[in-house]
């Protein structure tokens, strides 16, 4: 590579100014007239042009010396301030590589500034002199730097201590002796600043001296200030790190600072300590330095961060153990009002909780849970105590023996307004009395107890269905007939309407039910997310006497006059099961069993003559009316086989349902990270040693130094999977620029972070001329933003080059980086040369991660979200499985609907998809497909529709759904 293309690269990283681009650019000569003539203000002025247009590849070496002249004498403090960024940008060797004579000049002023009286001009030049990379220019300014040591203000000595650690580090024979004077300086400096960076170049540059120092006053870490702490447990890691022999020497130190005043001091020392000791006194200590920070630390994300460090000591098998003894302790992060932080500690307790424990988290829980009642608590609330139920539930599924403890009191939570968590409660209720024979009579009274405060028609229609169901001897049958007769009020419901009408309104009948109603229709989503549409009719002259008329009658009347006869189809089976019981329970007596059949089927007459007869808001519909007349056709027929499927089928039905949930649960759920845990314990005798040597990259995270993971995990280098060499080769990510017949090659490595973009783009000049002013011009469409624009450079004849691009990503949308590279050829007279990019395609994919929900969740986002895309399935792929598939691994997505739901052939498949970005947007989908079943070779044909919150959400996925499908068929 030729020497001028080597000195372009190795140039500092400027500081980066913007220039505005509206703005005239004034001429060389004003310049030079401004900074010559010119008071200070305008001098300044006239120095900030010169810098930015520099900085966008401007040169204007006849300024140089009117600069040193005109400029470098004032005493102005901005004007010293503007001449280090322009010393900074500068050229200062000749095109052959020495210095310019000129620098000599410069060099002086440096030194004149370094013994200024005034501490900002000391400083501000100290801390310019760690960017200069060039020997020469330092040389003749130690002596003045090292007297900077001795200088009364610590702004100069911290920063001269900066400046001898950066010198030393690029140019040590510039001062051999650096650590040592650094060393003095360290044991007699009493500012806490001057004695931390003392100490990190200490590190650096001479350990040995670090730890003689660290040795001689680590009785007196305590008193430190935080910076100087953090230093110190970063030198205690290093050193015990490279040579665990000095661990007994040092530890001592670390678990002094946990007691340290700064968070940021404790959180570090208890990493620390974790890793240098896996005694379980070390990480009961680091994780009880842990909790108290999520407890006293006020800041959400930070409580999310070190949340997420016990999850990780979790993960060991032997510091589980110990987190065990401490799941009450962690329960204290309950006090938070932020729901995902609640949400993490359930989570974490739920895998921690043992028989020891669990007793104490129960009663915790059940606290929780009756704070929640306070209406003027935070929004969050109604989602705390649905995740409050959820967590009791699987609890209770986990230790059988505390269902008896937590059913009576989450049983309450069905008479709640939120019918979120009450629809939490019902399916916990469910699976709980399903399971547990011996909690059926508890549970049935507490039910029957609570069945008349239920406001939600939704929970009461669950309720009936489990009273039906479990209800099993004479007095629950009758309980639940009287409790259904009182919710209903008198019967006949319609003479008894009639009545009330007249005494009340004193109307005549006919006015009553001529009443102006006007027709609307209301969209819903079934449960496969297709749609399904309800015709409702609402009064548009209703008063709020008659509204309050409705909330005064009992909770089953009112459901049934404001037109909800969907409850009335879900009682209808409920009597039919009870009266089906109640024959057999009474097997004999046929007057009982007459008196009761009669009962029940006057029940469901009445309604249905009430729904028929149009004084409810809404008529009853077809469905429902047909499943009322098929329960009174079953009670007088009473067919055997009939009767077999309500007292038995549907028992049944719910115990596979219930079965295929727990075997989901153990494939995905808490139940299989045991397993893998129990697997991970077991160690067999011919299992192969394993040496430290040869550990591969992805099993040394116990071995490496955590500042380097650290590091790696920001850049997003550590997650990546060596599964297939080829595909995670940068091979994979790079695009071609330019054509190879091009005078200008180009080509970028597309490196994808969390939240920004780095293109490293390869330039090759392919002529036998010199390209000068060379620059890569981008653009970018979509939520994407250009960090930085790449600094022009100059190119030998067939020379090449790399220029990086950083490129700031904002959300979740496809977005496309274009461009061109401009240049001029040396000698040449015409216009710039320009060479036009192919476009950069972003792909959205690597922004989606599949995520899990619950139907509920997904219908009600779906509902909820208002951006949809329908996308035509247009593929040559013969199998429905086969399709769901390819869709599933092309868009990142997790399917939620369950695989048994799957199986079979029948010729069509209904699946919902789920994903979230790292941005935390939601992005559902609903595949509906199907194919010919007389026709084997007939392709898959249907659609997809998807919806997210966002427009560019939904139109990325779609466009990326497409594109998948042209491959395939390509």
């Amino acid at each position: 590579m030729s020497s001028t293309s080597s000195i372009m690269i190795e140039q500092p990283c400027y500081t980066l100014i913007n220039l505005a681009q509206d703005v005239e650019q004034p001429t060389e000569m004003k310049l030079k007239e401004d900074l010559e003539k010119g008071d200070n203000k305008i001098k300044a002025e006239a120095l900030k042009k010169v810098i930015q247009l520099m900085l966008n590849g401007e040169k204007f070496p006849s300024l140089l010396m009117t600069i040193i002249r005109f400029v470098m004498p004032v005493a102005d403090h901005t004007l010293k301030k503007l001449l280090l960024i322009f010393w900074e940008i500068v050229p200062k060797n000749t095109p052959d590589g020495k210095l310019m004579h000129e620098m000599i000049l410069v060099c002086d002023a440096y030194r004149r500034d370094l013994q200024h009286p005034n501490e900002f001009i000391r400083g501000s030049t100290l801390r310019f002199l760690c960017k200069l990379k060039e020997p020469e220019l330092l040389e003749p300014l130690m002596p003045s730097i090292k007297a900077c040591l001795e200088y009364k203000h610590n702004y100069v000595r911290r920063n001269a201590v900066m400046a001898i650690f950066t010198i030393y580090k690029n140019f040590n024979f510039l001062m051999p002796d650096a650590p040592e004077i650094i060393a003095n300086f360290l044991e007699r400096e009493q500012d806490m600043s001057c004695k931390r960076n003392a100490f990190m170049m200490l590190i650096h540059a001479d350990q040995d001296r670090a730890l003689n120092y660290l040795s001689s006053c680590i009785d007196q870490v305590n008193s430190f200030g935080d910076i100087l702490q953090l230093v110190i447990v970063e030198l205690i890691y290093k050193v015990c790190h490279a040579n665990p022999s000095e661990r007994a020497r040092f530890i001592r130190c670390v678990y002094a600072l946990l007691n340290s005043s700064s968070p940021a001091v404790r959180y570090e020392a208890a990493g620390t300590l974790i890793t240098l000791s896996s005694a379980p006194s070390a990480v009961k200590a680091a994780a009880t330095c842990y909790i108290d920070l999520i407890v006293k630390e006020s800041d959400n994300n930070v409580k999310l961060i070190v949340l997420d460090k016990i999850i990780q000591l979790k993960e060991v098998p032997s510091h589980e153990k110990v987190l065990q003894e401490l799941v009450m302790d962690i329960l204290r992060v309950l006090s938070s009002p932020d729901i995902e932080v609640r949400k993490k500690t359930l989570n974490l307790c739920l895998d921690l909780v043992s028989s020891r424990t669990i007793g104490e988290m129960v009663l915790v829980l059940k606290k929780e849970l009756s704070k929640t009642n306070n209406v003027n608590e935070i929004d969050d609330m109604d989602k705390y105590r649905q995740l409050l139920v959820r967590t009791l539930h699987q609890m209770t599924i986990k230790f059988p023996d505390t269902a008896a403890a937590i059913v009576p009191s989450v049983i309450e939570y069905l008479s709640d307004n939120n019918e979120l968590a009450a629809s939490d409660v019902l399916v916990f209720v469910r699976e709980i009395i399903h399971k547990f024979e011996n909690l059926k009579e508890l549970i049935l009274q507490k039910l029957l107890e609570i069945f008349s405060l239920i406001k939600s028609v939704k929970i009461l229609r669950g309720t009936l269905w489990i009273l039906g169901e479990y209800c099993d001897n004479i007095e629950d049958v009758q309980s639940l007939l009287t409790q259904v007769r009182q919710s209903l009020g008198d019967i006949p419901i319609v003479d008894d309407e009639l009545k009330r009408a007249a005494g009340i309104e004193n109307k005549d009948d006919e006015q009553i039910l001529k009443s102006n109603i006007s027709t609307g229709t209301q969209q819903l989503v079934t449960a496969d997310g297709t749609y399904a549409t309800q015709s409702a009719f609402v009064s548009s002259a209703s008063s709020s006497s008659n509204k309050d008329d409705i909330d005064k009658r009992p909770p089953l009347r009112g459901f049934l006059m404001k037109g909800d006869f969907f409850i009335a189809s879900a009682l209808a089976r409920t009597l039919t099961k009870l009266a089906v019981k109640y024959s057999k329970l009474v097997d004999g007596n046929e007057t009982k069993q007459n008196r009761f059949n009669a009962e029940a089927m006057l029940i469901m007459a009445c309604i249905l003559h009430y729904g028929k007869s149009g004084m409810a808001k809404k008529p009853i519909n077809e469905d429902d009316s047909d499943s009322i007349n098929v329960c009174l056709r079953v009670l007088s027929e009473r067919s055997p086989f009939v009767l077999n499927l309500f007292n038995n089928q549907s028992a049944a039905a719910l115990s596979s349902m219930l079965n295929a949930k727990l075997t989901e649960e153990t494939d995905s759920g808490w139940l299989k990270q045991t397993k893998r845990k129990v697997k991970s314990q077991q160690i067999q005798a011919d299992d192969p040693l394993r040496f430290g040597q040869l550990i591969s990259n992805s099993d040394l995270i116990d071995k490496e130094d955590v500042f380097d993971l650290t590091l790696k995990q920001a850049i997003g280098v550590l997650n990546k999977k060596d599964e297939d060499l080829i595909l995670s080769s940068k091979l994979n990510k790079v695009t071609q620029l330019t054509g190879f017949s091009d005078p200008v090659y180009a080509e970028a490595y597309v490196h994808v972070n969390q939240y920004d973009i780095v293109l490293d783009v390869l330039i090759v000049n392919q002529t036998t001329d010199t390209l000068q002013n060379l620059t890569l011009e981008l653009a970018t469409l979509g939520d994407l933003k250009l960090v930085e624009k790449p600094q022009s450079l100059t190119l030998a004849p067939r020379d090449f080059t790399n220029i990086k691009a950083n490129i700031k990503v904002a959300s979740t949308e496809n977005g496309i980086i274009f461009g061109n590279i401009v240049y001029d050829i040396t000698g040449a007279t015409s216009d710039r040369n320009c060479v036009v990019l192919n476009d950069i395609h972003i792909d959205i994919m690597d922004y989606i991660v599949p995520a899990q929900c619950t139907d509920q969740e997904f219908l009600q986002m779906w509902v909820l979200f208002e951006w949809e895309n329908k996308v035509v399935v247009n593929t040559n792929i013969k199998d429905l499985n086969e399709y769901l598939e390819h869709i599933i691994k092309s868009t990142n997505m997790k399917c939620l609907t369950p695989e048994k739901a799957l199986s079979g052939d029948c010729g069509f498949m209904a699946a919902n998809l789920y994903a979230k970005s790292i941005f935390g947007e939601d992005v559902l989908a609903n595949v509906s497909i199907e194919k010919s079943l007389h026709n084997p070779e007939s392709h898959v044909h249907g659609h997809i529709r998807i919806r997210a919150k966002s427009q560019g959400m939904a139109l990325s996925m779609g466009d990326k759904i497409n594109l998948t499908q042209k491959q395939i068929k390509n």
